[in-house]
This record gives C-alpha cells, sequence and structure tokens, in this order.
C-alpha cells in the first residue's frame, strides 16, 4: 500500500512528509526542492490492546506509544505538479510515474495562497488556493486520457477481435497505473459511453478518465498553512472538492512537534490536541511562545491534520481494519514470547485465512482453522475479521 503526497511546488508537501515519518527530506522556500521522489514509513494509530489485557507488549512490526500502536504505511512524496505536466512541463512526466502505484493521493494545498501555480512565493492571498484543486484533478485526469485515447484504435480492434470484454481490455492497458480491470468495470457503468469502442470520441474518454480517476486515485486535501487563514478560507475549498475530503492542516507545526518530542523536549503523542512539555529550562522564551502558538492551533482544530490526513486515508478511503495475530491465545505472544507484536492492517471483509496467507504463504496454505482470542471461538477458514481482533492461527 502506497500514500501519495502530491501537489504543485513550494506548498508544504516535503514538510508534511517529513512531520509524517520524521525522515529527512529537501525542504527549502523554492519550487522543485523534490526532484526525486521520497519514500517514507508513517504511522496510524489504534488503541493498542495490551490495556485491555493489562499485559506489557513488545511490538514487532509497530511501535506503542503510551498505548497507542502506531502501524506503519508507506507514503511517497513526488515532485511538484505544474500546469500541463501531463504535456511533460516541468517535472510532469516523471512526477505521474512516480504516483502510478499510490492508491490514494494526499493533495497538499497551500490554502493561505502565497504561492502562485509554478510555486513561487507571492504575498500571502495572492493566489486562489480554489483553483489548484480543480488543477489536480484536470492533471491527472488528462493523463489517463491521454493513455487512452493515444491507441483508442488499437484498443477497439483488440476487444472486437479477441471478444474479450472491454473493461478486460482497458484494465490491461492502464495496469501500470494501478488501475485495475474493476475499477474500469465501475467507471464503465457510472459513464454512458456508445456500446462499440470505435464510435468513443475524446469526450467520451475524457468522461471515462474522470471516472477512473475519482475511483482509482481518491483524493484527500489537506489545507495547509491553516494556521494563517480564517475558517471561511477553507471552507471554500469545500464548494470546490467535489465531495475529496478537506482537512485543515500546519504540517510545520507538526513538524516542530515531532522534533521536539524526538529530543525529549515535551512528551507527544501524534495527531493529539496537546502536548506537555518535560522541561522549560532546556528551552528559549521564543521556542516556548512558538509551542504555545502551536498549542491554540491544535486544541481550535483538534490536532495539527497530518495524523488525520493518512488516518482518513488508511481507514476510511482504504477502508482498512487493524489485525493482530498471535500464537499463544492465553499470553498473547509469538512462539519467542512478544506478546501482541505484530499488527496487520488489512481490508475490510478480509477472513481468517487471509491473515494467515499475510503473515506466510506456508501458514495460509496449511491453515486448519483460527480462534478468536477474545471469545476463544474456534473459526473457519471463510470467518469474516473485524477491527482490532485478535487472532490465533492453527495450521498442519
Amino acid at each position: 500500500m502506497e500514500i501519495g503526497i502530491v501537489g504543485k511546488p513550494n506548498v508544504g508537501k516535503s514538510t508534511f512528509f517529513s512531520a509524517a515519518t520524521l525522515a529527512h527530506a529537501g525542504i527549502g522556500n523554492y519550487p522543485f526542492t523534490t526532484r526525486d521522489p521520497n519514500r517514507g514509513v508513517a504511522y496510524v494509530r489504534m488503541p493498542c490492546p495490551h490495556t485491555e489485557f493489562e499485559v506489557e507488549c513488545n511490538p514487532h512490526n509497530s511501535d506503542c506509544l503510551h498505548g497507542t500502536r502506531m502501524i506503519p504505511v508507506e507514503i511517497i512524496d513526488v515532485a511538484g505538479l505544474v500546469p500541463d505536466a501531463h504535456k511533460g512541463r516541468g517535472l510532469g512526466n516523471q512526477f505521474l510515474d512516480d504516483l502510478s502505484q499510490a492508491r490514494v493521493l494526499i493533495h497538499i494545498v497551500d490554502v493561505s495562497g502565497s504561492t502562485t501555480e509554478e510555486g513561487d512565493v507571492v504575498p500571502l492571498k495572492s493566489h486562489d488556493p480554489v483553483t489548484d484543486v480543480a488543477f489536480l484533478h484536470n492533471e491527472i485526469t488528462y493523463w489517463i486520457k491521454n493513455l487512452l485515447f493515444k491507441d483508442w484504435k488499437r484498443l477497439s480492434r483488440q476487444v472486437g477481435l479477441s471478444g474479450n470484454k472491454i473493461e478486460k481490455v482497458l484494465g490491461e492497458k492502464l495496469t501500470g497505473l494501478g488501475i485495475k480491470e474493476a475499477h474500469v468495470h465501475k467507471a464503465l457503468r457510472e459513464v454512458e459511453m456508445p456500446d462499440s469502442m470505435m464510435h468513443w470520441g475524446e469526450e467520451e474518454f475524457l468522461a471515462l478518465s474522470r471516472s477512473l480517476r475519482k475511483i482509482s486515485k481518491p483524493i484527500i486535501i489537506a489545507a495547509n498553512k491553516s494556521d494563517l487563514v480564517e475558517p471561511d478560507d477553507i471552507s471554500r475549498l469545500h464548494e470546490v472538492a467535489g465531495g475529496d475530503p478537506v482537512i485543515p492542516t500546519a504540517a510545520d507545526y507538526e513538524l516542530a512537534l515531532r522534533r521536539a518530542s524526538d529530543h525529549h523536549l515535551i512528551e507527544y503523542t501524534p495527531g493529539t490536541d496537546d502536548f506537555k512539555i518535560v522541561d522549560e529550562t532546556k528551552m528559549s522564551e521564543p521556542q516556548i511562545h512558538a509551542l504555545e502558538r502551536i498549542r491554540d492551533f491544535i486544541q481550535h482544530h483538534g490536532s495539527t491534520g497530518v495524523q488525520d490526513c493518512l488516518e482518513k486515508a488508511v481507514y476510511e478511503i482504504l477502508d482498512l481494519i487493524v489485525v493482530y495475530p498471535v500464537e499463544d491465545d492465553t499470553h498473547l505472544t509469538d512462539k519467542n514470547g512478544n506478546v501482541l507484536p505484530d499488527a496487520y492492517l488489512m481490508p475490510t471483509g478480509c477472513t481468517a485465512r487471509d491473515l494467515a496467507y499475510r503473515v506466510h504463504t506456508d501458514l495460509g496454505e496449511n491453515f486448519i482453522r483460527a480462534m478468536d482470542v477474545r471469545t476463544k471461538r474456534v473459526v473457519g477458514a471463510d470467518h469474516e475479521l473485524k477491527n482490532n481482533d485478535i487472532i490465533k492461527i492453527i495450521s498442519h
């Protein structure tokens, strides 16, 4: 699974990425700071079951922070996008190729209006951020459409000669973009297209591509630099978002909090609405004032927005749940005695056998049965898992 961090240059994409991962990314006040994609691991939260069972956990694939399990997800920060990127302007081709396999996109928008469409710095509210929302939608739509339209005659002949369904042929054509046959099938149901591909024209392909973009590359809008604007400025983004979630965000505040926490200056759990200063004597007066400004923002908005964007992507748009496999249902341990060692993100509707395969192929192939640790109920291969389940898998 991969979450793409996207947007025009100089809007805070790399700051968002660094805040989410605490990895080093080039952060600068000029366009195209990011040329090569930054890949890293961010985390989404889930209450750790160790508090429910009153045991101490020994996490292996995920951290536990003050009773909150931090579960890893892969994110990628790609080169900034400029108008006509689908025609190769700027770093457009690289941008589009880099995000091809992303399953959901977080679009960083400078809601303060202090960067032009090219990413140049201008005075506050000099640029209308509303235009940036439609701009990204259009670039991705035209990217998909161009790939289809330039080859449509061959594709239509392929459908006619092979007898294959249209969605199968188009799915194979677009597989490199992370677009699946199921996405095409759903888009074709949503858009009224002529029965024969030979009668499709540019407008039909554009309508299909627009639907494919919404289905295969869902977008969350991070209204970044929200600390510099009024609520009405953020509300305007909702009006043009076309149903995409809009989340007020201050990525630089999140980065400051995580760095302060990393240096043991504060106690902070990402995504929360407060923090605790450990020792004011270790900080300067300007640092303390800066932290108080951040506290005012997160208490008003509920968080800096960074964690909210990630969790909206994982838990709502991708519709994933968290499941904990164990080998010993009494002590909640693996074979090495680690308590609740692993937390796996799994699709809603997954089964006990799906989890077994996720842990190890051999476990899935030799699956006998499983146990719901909370209820001590023995379940079969097709048992549907629930969020926060603890499951013991029994195999040959």
